[in-house]
């Protein structure tokens, strides 16, 4: 379907019908699959015969959701995973081995820094934390063994950019890959991939389903790669399973109107924000006043959903905000139709250091704000209240 736009593919890339002629996408509610005969089952199993085999590594739904967003990100292959950090975990234990090294943004999400010191740290596999978003500084912190350069672009919560070319060519040099994190934008405004990087990872769980209702992740690039990442997922098993596969499936027919619809919310909600008197700092990179507003429309359609802001007062004020809403959510999750609120230092966050939340730039007076679907002046109220208490 290659010649098809992306609203097209979005609904109708990866279909594959049964012999029923089912319209819609078909759930295959089975742990496995029945075999024509033992020399079948032999050619499927050692992968000489294409074909089902166990649901832990082949399931028609799932495939379906691994084509349609293969599609969408312009990847040669996807492999789907349990959730966003078994991507992240995926990716980390096909491409890296005791010795190997790897540069991360420091503002990724704390469960992102916990897996590389921690998990990844009791393997032999060091990392560094690079504090800027400059190519330089990255190619200065580079090693004979780096292997990975890891980014999530816009990065949550603070909505720092990369330059993903610059950033591509700084690997490459490095003989290392680069990955990039498409959580926040997803395929409808940004495709990492045409940019120069290597691997695209997301959290099905967010966007890509965009009503809260199941986990799911999913890596994405060159089809040798992914066949690499689908061969260590049949062994360790954090894979998709069917139904979760079958919900993000449809959440992909709507992907690119919900998120031109949330950004427009979240661009008219930053502009209020920068304009409150208690706000001391608003994170968007569709503002103008964003450090790398040029650089993020030069790689995103739009802003996408994520408004983060310091209110001034610092942990306090930001905690009675929180607790002053009425209608947003109170939960950590994003990505969903109902707007979500969090105090990332003590929630995402809350299990780095002080240090490692200062050098994130994550401060006590900090708020996220996932913007939802919400009439524009409902969110904006249910915010005013707790800010001007």
């Amino acid at each position: 379907m290659d010649h098809y736009d992306p609203d097209t593919l979005a609904i109708r890339a990866g279909i594959v019908r049964s012999q029923f002629g089912e319209h819609s996408e078909a759930l295959f509610l089975t742990s496995s699959f029945v075999f024509a005969s033992a020399a079948q089952a032999a050619a499927r199993f050692s992968n000489a015969e294409p074909g089902m085999v166990y649901s832990r590594y082949t399931n028609p739904t799932v495939s379906m959701f691994q084509d349609r967003l293969a599609a969408l990100e312009g990847a040669e292959g996807c492999a789907a995973t349990a959730s966003g950090m078994a991507a992240i975990l995926a990716t980390a234990m096909t491409l890296l081995k005791a010795g190997d090294h790897v540069l991360c943004a420091s503002g990724v999400f704390g469960a992102t820094i916990q897996l590389f010191t921690g998990t990844l740290g009791k393997f032999g596999v060091e990392t560094t934390f690079v504090d800027s978003p400059e190519p330089l500084a990255w190619e200065r912190a580079a090693k004979p063994t780096t292997r990975l350069l890891f980014v999530e672009s816009p990065s949550n919560p603070l909505c720092e950019i990369f330059d993903i070319a610059a950033l591509a060519g700084v690997a490459r040099r490095a003989g290392a890959q680069l990955a990039v994190d498409n959580c926040l934008c997803s395929p409808a405004l940004q495709q990492p991939l045409a940019l120069g990087a290597d691997i695209v990872i997301h959290s099905a769980t967010k966007y890509l389903d965009g009503h809260g209702r199941v986990l799911g992740g999913a890596v994405l690039g060159a089809k040798a790669f992914t066949d690499q990442v689908s061969a260590f997922l049949r062994s360790a098993g954090p894979t998709l399973s069917p139904f979760n596969a079958w919900i993000v499936l449809k959440g992909l027919d709507t992907l690119r109107i919900r998120m031109e619809a949330q950004s427009a919310l979240a661009l008219e909600l930053a502009r209020w924000l920068q304009a409150h008197p208690r706000v001391s700092r608003v994170y968007y990179p569709a503002l103008e006043s964003h450090p790398q507003h040029v650089l993020a429309m030069r790689q995103q359609r739009l802003g996408g959903a994520i408004v983060s802001f310091d209110v001034q007062g610092g942990k306090e004020a930001a905690w009675r905000l929180i607790d002053s809403t009425r209608m947003i959510s109170i939960t950590a999750n994003l990505g969903d139709t109902k707007s979500t609120i969090t105090h990332p230092a003590s929630t995402t966050h809350g299990r780095l250091t002080p240090e490692a939340r200062a050098r994130a730039g994550i401060g006590d007076g900090l708020v996220r704000v996932a913007v939802g679907l919400e009439s524009f002046k409902d969110i904006r109220e249910d915010l005013a209240r707790g800010l001007e208490r």
